[in-house]
């Protein structure tokens, strides 16, 4: 694996390589020819389904080579080291795979986000202890903020990270840029430095993933500077990839910012390029795309009301994030804070199952068996035959619009459907009440954000015609994917004095 021809080594055919806007298939010797700018260029090979990519003694890929003959400018976070004259030749080495198989498992995390080592200590004792050793994964991902604007802590959480023991794959989020970058070019060269290029893709099973850059900066666009888009060359450069990528593969797009419109701030990704984005693959009966950023967790079906002309609706996965919200909050057992996130989402990563080109998806709350899906919010008291405005609440956290939540009280034969809506958890809203009410005791963690509206919630108006003493309220979801859940609270009715 010296990415140079031993002796008896054969170049691979038909396989695709890119400067970042152009791509072009190696020959029958595995040779290819590619344009490079003198003076700041990446190429990078996309690996076929029957091929994996080496990873160094951090798991990290590696399929690129970065040429900046100069180096980067000078950042307040180092970028590449000069790379000197470009090389005669740039070669890759990918490893054949035994068994090709298109039934596999990966990890997405999102949003570790630490801006402290203290942190990155939290990240290792709660995510990284839970998953050492998961050889089930073929890989993982992190969709961006891997770290909160510290650069310098992108190597304690890689050595974090690489304790999982999988190959790890990294996308750009807004915390990760160069801020004291004049152009949007520059904004990557400390990521670079660390993960290679932060627009790339390749195949797996009968999957193609395609990891996009989808910070525009900089762009006046508020007091960040920053919003969702991408450039001319990353539109090059999808075009380009699909052209050889079978009709019959999932697209799989990976990135940081959503693609749909968070209402309380406007317009936060370009319309025009979405619209740009969705062209590209409108002629694609199977994409998928995933993002973080939010800090909150939201299913997103675009049809064309919303730029999307594709046969079926595109499904865009916003997930809960690693550090939920932001690493706020009371300290578990583990001393690690709880960080329920705005919307009620609990911490947690996703593990997304493919078949061929069809996908599944398990939110895994940290800490809590595989079967914790959802949080019961209601009334412990509930007054016999009197007037009653308490509400029970579902919120199933990887829940969409498309899921149906019943429910009914102890054993009653008929289940009944809630109502979904979309407003506060009203655990969210009693949680930080508390947080800002009572006295803080020494050790407590910082302050949680204020809630937000959730799009996996349900309710119902408690029943008041129930018999004296304790009743059970019993849920039943049917998620999107055709699974059942279950889970009960108890509460009390008495008499009302």
């Amino acid at each position: 694996m010296n990415n140079s021809f031993d002796e008896g080594e054969k170049g691979i055919p038909s396989v695709a390589v890119s400067n970042g806007h152009d791509v072009v298939l190696t020959d029958k010797q595995g040779k290819y020819v590619l344009n490079i700018d003198k003076q700041d260029a990446v190429v990078f090979v996309i690996k076929p389904a029957a091929y994996n990519y080496p990873t160094n003694e951090l798991n990290l890929p590696q399929y690129y080579y970065l040429h900046k003959p100069e180096g980067s400018p000078e950042m307040k976070y180092p970028g590449v080291a000069p790379t000197g004259a470009l090389p005669a030749e740039i070669n890759f080495a990918l490893i054949p795979v035994e068994v090709v198989s298109e039934d596999f498992s990966v990890l997405v995390f999102s949003d570790p986000q630490p801006y402290a080592l203290q942190e990155i200590d939290y990240y290792t004792k709660s995510f990284i202890e839970e998953l050492k050793g998961a050889d089930q994964f073929a890989f993982g991902f992190t969709l961006g903020d891997l770290v909160g604007d510290r650069l310098d802590l992108f190597e304690p959480l890689t050595n974090a990270t690489s304790q999982i023991g999988l190959p790890w794959f990294n996308v750009l989020g807004n915390h990760d840029m160069n801020y004291d970058a004049t152009t949007h070019a520059l904004s990557d060269e400390t990521f670079e430095e660390h993960f290679g290029p932060s627009t790339y893709a390749f195949s797996h099973g009968k999957v193609h993933f395609i990891v996009l850059d989808n910070i525009y900066y900089p762009y006046d666009y508020n007091d960040r500077f920053y919003t969702g888009g991408l450039t001319e060359q990353q539109f090059e450069f999808v075009e380009n990839d699909l052209k050889y990528v079978p009709q019959d593969a999932l697209i799989v797009l990976l990135m940081h910012i959503p693609l749909f419109f968070e209402k309380q701030y406007g317009e936060t990704f370009i319309q025009s390029q979405r619209q740009r984005l969705f062209n590209l693959l409108s002629d694609r009966k199977y994409t998928f795309s995933m993002s973080g950023h939010t800090h909150t967790q939201r299913h997103h079906f675009f049809d064309a009301s919303e730029d999307w002309n594709g046969a079926v609706a595109h499904h865009h996965y916003n997930i809960g994030t690693i550090s939920g919200d932001w690493w706020s909050g009371e300290f578990d057992k583990n001393g690690v804070p709880d960080a329920v996130m705005r919307d009620g989402t609990p911490k947690g990563y996703v593990k997304l199952h493919f078949e061929g080109n069809k996908y599944s998806y398990d939110y895994k709350v940290y800490g809590k068996a595989e079967n914790h899906k959802m949080r019961i919010y209601g009334p412990k008291l509930v007054p016999q035959h009197s007037r009653f405005n308490g509400e029970f609440y579902v919120n199933f956290f990887e829940g969409s619009e498309n899921c149906q939540v019943s429910y009914r009280y102890n054993d009653e034969e008929e289940w009944k459907n809630m109502r979904y809506v979309v407003e506060q958890d009203p655990y969210i809203a009693a949680l930080r009440y508390r947080s800002d009410t009572e006295t803080l005791k020494p050790g407590s963690g910082a302050r949680p954000s204020n809630p937000s509206n959730c799009y996996h919630l349900w309710k119902v108006r408690g029943n008041t015609q129930l018999p004296l003493g304790t009743n059970i309220f019993k849920v039943r979801v049917t998620d999107r994917q055709g699974r059942e859940h279950f889970d009960e609270m108890g509460f009390e009715v008495m008499i009302k004095d």
